[in-house]
C-alpha cells in the first residue's frame, strides 16, 4: 500500500480491462488517476467505478492533435505528471490480402503514432523521476498468423521503449515496457467474431500457453504498479513479458 502515494498518473485506454484494473490498483496505492477512452458508456462506467477523484477524459489515442489537448488537460488538473501508462490500443487481425491502407493507418495511428506524440506533448510537464510504461505485446516476438499489422505496430512501440529510454533518462524519465500475452479482457469480444468462432480462438490460444490459462488484468496491473513505483529506479529500457510462458517455452 501507498507505493504510489502522492503521484499523479495518466492511463490511456483506462476504461476497461488492463487499463481500468491498473487505475484501480494505482488508486489503492495512493495515486491520483486520470484515464482516457472513447466509448461514452465505458467512460461513464469507469467514472462510477473509480469515483469523483478520478479524471475521466474522452480522447482519441490515434489523433495527433488530441494528444496536445490531453496534455493540456493534465497540466490544468495535475500541474505535473509522475506516471504515464500507454495502454490504449487496437487489435485488428486479418489475413494479409484483406488489409487496406485505411485499416493499416488506423492500427499504426492508435498503437504507435498517437503514443509517440502523446509522450512528446507531455514532455514539458513530466515531473522529475517520472515513469513511462508502454503496453506492447508478445506478438512483437512471435509469428502468429493474421497479426501482421498489429504485431508490427506493437514492435514499433517496444522499440520506442528502448530508444526513448536512452533519450529521456538524462531528464530523469524512465521508460519501460510490458508485453502481455493472452489476458482475460473484453478485447477479444471486440474482434467481431461469432460466439462459436470466438470460443475456438480462445481455445486455440489457451492450448498454446504453458500455464494453461489466460492471464488476468490484475496480474498485469500489479506489474505496472511495480514499474511505475520508486521500487524500480534502476529499470530503464526494460521489457517484462507476461504471457504464462507462451512466447518463451
Amino acid at each position: 500500500m501507498d507505493r504510489l502515494k502522492g503521484k499523479r498518473a495518466l492511463i490511456t485506454g483506462g476504461t476497461t480491462g488492463i487499463g481500468l484494473e491498473t487505475a484501480r490498483q494505482f488508486q489503492i496505492e495512493g495515486a491520483r488517476v486520470a484515464i482516457t477512452g472513447t466509448n461514452p458508456a465505458t467512460l461513464a462506467a469507469a467514472q462510477k467505478e473509480l469515483g469523483d477523484d478520478a479524471l475521466v477524459l474522452s480522447s482519441d489515442a490515434g489523433d495527433v492533435l488530441a494528444q496536445k489537448t490531453l496534455a493540456h488537460a493534465i497540466r490544468e488538473k495535475f500541474g505535473q505528471l509522475d506516471i504515464l501508462v500507454v495502454n490504449a490500443g487496437i487489435v485488428d487481425m486479418k489475413p494479409l490480402e484483406q488489409w487496406d491502407e485505411a485499416a493499416y493507418d488506423r492500427s499504426f495511428a492508435i498503437n504507435l503514432k498517437g503514443p509517440f506524440f502523446l509522450i512528446q506533448a507531455l514532455l514539458p510537464i513530466f515531473a522529475p523521476s517520472a515513469a513511462v510504461v508502454l503496453t506492447t505485446s508478445i506478438n512483437s516476438h512471435i509469428g502468429m498468423p493474421n497479426t501482421s499489422i498489429y504485431a508490427a505496430s506493437k514492435a514499433g512501440l517496444l522499440s520506442l521503449a528502448l530508444t526513448l529510454s536512452g533519450e529521456l533518462i538524462s531528464r530523469g524519465i524512465r521508460v519501460n515496457a510490458i508485453s502481455p500475452g493472452p489476458i482475460a479482457t473484453p478485447l477479444l469480444s471486440k474482434l467481431g467474431l461469432a460466439e462459436s468462432d470466438l470460443k475456438a480462438v480462445q481455445d486455440s490460444l489457451r492450448s498454446q500457453i504453458p500455464a494453461k490459462r489466460f492471464g488476468t488484468p490484475r496480474e498485469v496491473a500489479q506489474t505496472i504498479v511495480f514499474f511505475a513505483s520508486d521500487e524500480a529506479p534502476f529499470l530503464v529500457g526494460s521489457e517484462l513479458v507476461i504471457d504464462g510462458g507462451m512466447s518463451t517455452l
